[in-house]
C-alpha cells in the first residue's frame, strides 16, 4: 500500500476501529490508483480526457463506496469515502473530478433524494461505471450565487421544457446523463432539478473546455438545453427543491475536493522527497541543504494541517447522516465542510508551489510531478465554492446567521 495512504490509515485507527470490510475498501482503492497510475499520466501530457476512469474504479467496485449495497455499493461511512478520495487524489485532480462528480454529486445524490425508480433506473449503473453522471449547475453568469441561474423550464402538458445553457460542467461530454437545475420560467425564485438523459432531442454540447490550466484527464464541457422535454418521472427531489438538492450536493461536493487536496499534499511529499535525496547540486544532495529542507517541512506541516479538518467533517458527517432533520448538526457540518475544503485545498495549492521550487526548472514543465500539481492544485481554490465563499461561511460559523455576507 501507499506509504502516505497507509500512514493516514494506522494514524487513524488510534481513533477510530477499521472493519475488515473497510480495510479491503481501502486496499480496492490503493490497487484502483495503481493501476490508474501509468493511462493518468499518459493522458494528462496528451492533454486528453482519460477514458479508463470508469472501467478501473468499477472493477474494483471503488465507484460505489459511499452507496448503499442494496445498490450495488459498499455502504461504507464518509470517513472512508474520504480516504479513497485521498488516495484517488494522489495522481491529481483530474481524476478526483471525475470521482467527485459521478459518486459524490451523482451517485450520492441520487441516493438521498431520487425515487426508488430513479434510484433503480440509474444508480447501480453508475456505481458499476455503466452510466456516467454530469451535475449541471454551475452557468456563466451564475457561479458563487447559483440561485441567479438563467436555464428555465415550463410545464406543458405532462411535461416539462427546459431551454438554457450550463458552464463548466464535469463530465459534461461523457455523461450518459445529467443533473440539470433550472429556475420555473413563470416564477424566477422557483427552483428544480431535473435528471436529463443527454441523448434528449434539443440536448448538445456547444464547446468542450480543452484550454485549461489543468485537470486535462477531467472533462469539462459546456451543455445547451434547447426546448429538452422530460416527464415527470424526470423531476429530482420535487418542484421547487432545487436549491435544497444543489446546496446538499455541494456540502458532498466540497468534502469531496478537501479529501482530493489531502491527496494531493500527499503526492508532493512523496514527490519531494524523492527529488531531494536523488538530485546532486553542488556536490551533495539537494536534501541537505537547508533552503530545500525547509520547502519539505512545510508540506509536511501543510499535510498534517489540512488532514484533521477533513477526516474531522467526514466523522460529523456520518453523525449528520444518521440526523439528517437536525438543523444544529446541519450547520455545524456545513462550517466544518468549508473549514475543511477552504485549508485543505489552499495548503493543496501551497505545497504544489513548494514542489516546482524544489525540482527547479524541471518542475516547469508538466512532465514532472510538481508540475502537474501545480497545474491542477489551483482548481481546488475554485470549483464547488471559492476561497472567498468558504471564507464568509467560516466567519458566519463563527459570528452567527445574523452576521451572514450574503443571503
Amino acid at each position: 500500500m501507499e506509504k502516505l495512504f497507509e500512514k493516514s490509515i494506522n494514524d487513524l485507527s488510534k481513533l477510530y476501529e477499521f472493519s475488515k470490510e473497510e480495510l479491503k475498501v481501502l486496499d480496492d482503492a490503493d490497487k484502483a490508483a495503481d493501476e490508474l497510475s501509468e493511462s493518468e499520466f499518459e493522458h494528462y501530457i496528451k492533454r486528453e480526457v482519460n477514458p479508463d476512469h470508469a472501467k478501473v474504479l468499477s472493477k474494483y467496485n471503488v465507484l460505489g463506496v459511499p452507496i448503499s449495497e442494496k445498490y450495488g455499493g459498499r455502504g461504507c461511512n464518509p470517513l472512508i469515502s474520504v480516504l479513497v478520495k485521498e488516495r484517488l487524489g494522489q495522481l491529481g485532480m483530474g481524476l478526483s473530478s471525475f470521482v467527485n462528480v459521478q459518486m459524490f454529486l451523482g451517485e450520492m445524490m441520487l441516493e438521498r433524494w431520487g425515487t426508488e425508480e430513479q434510484k433503480n433506473k440509474y444508480l447501480a449503473d453508475a456505481v458499476h461505471g455503466k452510466k456516467i453522471i454530469a451535475y449541471g449547475l454551475t452557468e456563466p453568469e451564475a457561479g458563487s450565487d447559483p440561485s441567479s441561474m438563467q436555464t428555465t423550464y415550463e410545464k406543458k402538458g405532462s411535461k416539462y421544457v427546459l431551454n438554457g445553457s450550463k458552464y463548466l460542467i464535469t463530465n459534461g461530454s461523457i455523461a450518459d446523463i445529467i443533473i440539470i437545475f433550472a429556475r420555473a420560467k413563470d416564477n424566477p425564485k422557483e427552483h428544480s432539478a431535473f435528471i436529463v438523459d443527454t441523448k434528449s432531442p434539443g440536448f448538445s454540447i456547444s464547446m468542450r473546455m480543452e484550454e485549461k490550466i489543468g485537470i486535462f484527464t477531467s472533462d469539462t464541457a459546456m451543455p445547451e438545453l434547447e426546448n429538452v422535454e422530460v416527464g415527470e418521472d424526470a423531476v429530482f427531489g420535487g418542484i421547487g427543491m432545487g436549491m435544497h438538492v444543489a446546496y446538499s450536493g455541494l456540502m458532498n461536493g466540497r468534502t469531496g475536493v478537501a479529501s482530493a487536496s489531502v491527496g494531493v499534499i500527499d503526492a508532493c511529499l512523496n514527490a519531494v522527497v524523492e527529488r531531494a535525496q536523488e538530485r546532486v547540486q553542488h556536490g551533495k544532495e539537494i536534501g541537505k541543504h537547508q533552503l530545500i529542507q525547509n520547502h519539505i517541512a512545510e508540506i509536511r506541516q501543510n499535510l498534517e494541517m489540512a488532514r484533521w479538518p477533513v477526516y474531522f467533517a467526514a466523522i460529523r458527517k456520518a453523525d449528520y447522516e444518521k440526523d439528517p432533520t437536525n438543523k444544529d448538526l446541519i450547520e455545524e457540518l456545513d462550517f466544518r465542510i468549508s473549514l475543511a475544503k477552504k485549508i485543505a485545498s489552499r495548503l493543496a495549492f501551497e505545497s504544489a508551489d513548494r514542489a516546482v521550487q524544489v525540482f527547479g526548472g524541471f518542475g516547469y514543465s508538466i512532465l514532472s510531478p510538481a508540475g502537474r500539481l501545480f497545474c491542477d492544485s489551483r482548481v481546488a481554490r475554485i470549483y464547488e465554492g471559492t476561497d472567498e465563499i468558504q471564507t464568509l461561511k467560516i466567519a458566519e460559523g463563527v459570528l452567527g446567521k445574523d452576521f451572514a455576507a450574503f443571503k
